[in-house]
Order: structure tokens, then C-alpha cells, then sequence
């Protein structure tokens, strides 16, 4: 589904600049295709970094017909809200956008292909979050892997486990170890191309599902495998399906700094680090029945920090739990890579 060359306009319609916008920053991050511009009308006439902070700029207009005259070919739907489901207010836009020839990616679980049957030539709604077919239930095959089978894991949801991994999967290849990358979500599907989305796969397929991403990555050195949820999550269900499909030898805890508790339950707290480190690697070998997957290393988000108070509170995080702790999008991944190619399987 994935045409690189055609330029998309992000439609965040009331969602730019909080944090349900973020498949639409990770699209800004991630996506090999150009953006045109973003579309929220209560930002018109801004730059998108007028509103956020990101690595590649472009304009926020107030309309589709403004994206058109752009030259946008995709709408990509740049929410990823609670629930995954779709504004009611963005119908319109949808329907203007697909009037206007546009290709539509549509990230929440509504499907809305069979909502336009009578595209153009070339045109697509590509319904991201469906399940796959062919899936069977998960065997434990991957534990015979001889490469190595990197999970992010969480202390909460939203903690920047995709951005983490993608960061991580630059940064190998970059030091040149050929490593493959496992999306499990809408954002890391739409800025790949390929992949499985893990919450809309029935709970019978999903360690399945994952198993045969993992086994298509067999000949890669490293596959990293994007993490969803967190183990103390009360609606989070799917860290055990990562685990038992993937069968990783190693984890990457993801965090953000100064978080005590879980951000949409706050009556849930979350462990110390080196305790939660203790239960996702007791979890991931079942008490030696898999492999003994350790945690490599932290990635902590500090945005909210300045870079002074950044480094020093990724020392101390180094200090608590005996990783090493970086921040993938401020500092890189370098240390992190070196750390886990250091340890032997």
C-alpha cells in the first residue's frame, strides 16, 4: 500500500499538539514520504513547529481542499486515540478528501474501505488495523532463532516504545549489523510499509502473529521488535503475545522520566525500575522454560527536561538499574547498540 513518492497531508483536526496526535507525529518523524502539510483549522497559517517539536517542518492549513492545492495524494489519518475510534467530525473531511481523488490510511479500527467502493484508478483506503489472514496460534519456533530478538517493553503505554525501536533500528544498521524491525502498531505499519497490528488480532492469533513476523526476520542479525502496553497495565493485553511470539534474548525498557504512575489510571503505580526489569525477564523466560532475555539498556523519553537536567537524570537511571539509559531522539542509540552487540547470546 506503501507509495513512497506521493505527498500526504496529515489530517489532526483537534488533535495537534496533544497526545493523541501521535500517529501523526510519527508520521512527521518516520514516513519516507514527503508531507505536504498537516490540517488542523485551529492552527491554520502556522508552521507545524509554530505547535510541536519536530524534526521536519511543513504548513498547517484548514482544510482538504487547501492539502489538495498543496498537491497532498494521501490523507493519513494522524490520530491514534483511546479505543481507536474515529472522530465523527472527521467524516466529512474523509469524504471531501477520497471526492478530491486522494488515497486515504486510515489507522483507528473502523474500517472504511467498504464505505467508498468506487475509487479512481490508483486511489486506495488502506485500512491499517485489520487482522491478517493466514494466521494460525504461536508454537515458540522463534526461541530456535540463532539471532538475536530485541523486545521494547514499557512501564506504560504512549512511552515511546515505537520511536524507541525505530531509533534503535536506524542506529544498528547505521553500525552496520543488518537488523530488521517488527511493527505491531498503526504508526510503525504506515512509516514501514509492513507489519502486524496487534490490537486488532483475536487473542487466539496473537503470539502467532507476531511468531511469523519474527520468522520472516530470521536472517537478519538483530530483530527489533516494536513493543505495545506494559506488563502492569490493567488494559494492556498484549505483552504476553510479544513475548511468547517473539521469544526475545533481549529487552529495552521504555520510559519517561519522572513517571510514577500510570498516566490514564494514576491510582496504578508503577514499580521501581529494577523490580519491573526483575519481572518482564522472569516473565520472558518462564522460569527457564525460554530463553533468558535480559534487559539490555533503558530508552527514557526527556522532553520535558533541559538537556542539562536530561543528562544527568539519564545518570542516575544508569546508576539505578545498571544499563546503560539514553534518549533515542536527543542523544541516540549508539551507546545502547554497543551495549546489547557486547553481550554474548
Amino acid at each position: 500500500m506503501l507509495d513512497t513518492t506521493q505527498p500526504i497531508a496529515i489530517y489532526m483536526q483537534d488533535a495537534l499538539g496533544l497526545d493523541i496526535g501521535k500517529m501523526g507525529y510519527g508520521i512527521l518523524r518516520y514516513s519516507p514520504n514527503p508531507v505536504a502539510c498537516v490540517i488542523d483549522g485551529r492552527h491554520a497559517g502556522k508552521m507545524v513547529s509554530d505547535v510541536v517539536a519536530t524534526p521536519r517542518d511543513c504548513p498547517i492549513v484548514g482544510s482538504v481542499e487547501e492539502a489538495v492545492a498543496l498537491g497532498a495524494k494521501i490523507l493519513a489519518l494522524g490520530t491514534a486515540p483511546p479505543g481507536g475510534k474515529l472522530p465523527d467530525a472527521w467524516r466529512g473531511a474523509i469524504s471531501a478528501a477520497v471526492d478530491a481523488g486522494m488515497s486515504v490510511f486510515n489507522g483507528l479500527h473502523e474500517r472504511l474501505a467498504p464505505q467508498f467502493p468506487n475509487l479512481k484508478a490508483g486511489q486506495v483506503v488502506w485500512d491499517i488495523r485489520q487482522e491478517p489472514e493466514g494466521l494460525d496460534t504461536g508454537t515458540g519456533a522463534a526461541r530456535f532463532c540463532t539471532n538475536r530478538r530485541i523486545l521494547m517493553v514499557g512501564t506504560d503505554m504512549a512511552v515511546g516504545k515505537m520511536t524507541a525501536g525505530l531509533e534503535l533500528w536506524k542506529a544498528a544498521n547505521a553500525s552496520g549489523i543488518g537488523a530488521g524491525f517488527v511493527a505491531t502498531g498503526q504508526i510503525g505499519i504506515t512509516v514501514t510499509g509492513s507489519g502486524i497490528p496487534l490490537d486488532a488480532i483475536r487473542v487466539d492469533y496473537a503470539s502467532g502473529a507476531v511468531e511469523r513476523e519474527v520468522m520472516r526476520n530470521e536472517s537478519k542479525e538483530w530483530v527489533i521488535v516494536e513493543g505495545q502496553g506494559s506488563i502492569v497495565h490493567p488494559g494492556s493485553t498484549s505483552t504476553m503475545p510479544l513475548l511468547r511470539g517473539s521469544m526475545p534474548t533481549d529487552l529495552v525498557l521504555c520510559l519517561k522520566v519522572g513517571q510514577t504512575h500510570l498516566r490514564r489510571l494514576p491510582a496504578v503505580e508503577i514499580p521501581p525500575l529494577p523490580t519491573l526489569m526483575r519481572l518482564y525477564e522472569d516473565i520472558a523466560c518462564a522460569g527457564g522454560t525460554f530463553p533468558a532475555a535480559q534487559v539490555r539498556g533503558l530508552c527514557a523519553n526527556t522532553s520535558e527536561l533541559d538537556e542539562d537536567a536530561a543528562r544527568r537524570e539519564l545518570a542516575d537511571l544508569t546508576a539505578l538499574a545498571g544499563v546503560p539509559a539514553v534518549d533515542p531522539v536527543r542523544f541516540g542509540c549508539e551507546e545502547l547498540v554497543n551495549a546489547i552487540q557486547s553481550t554474548k547470546l
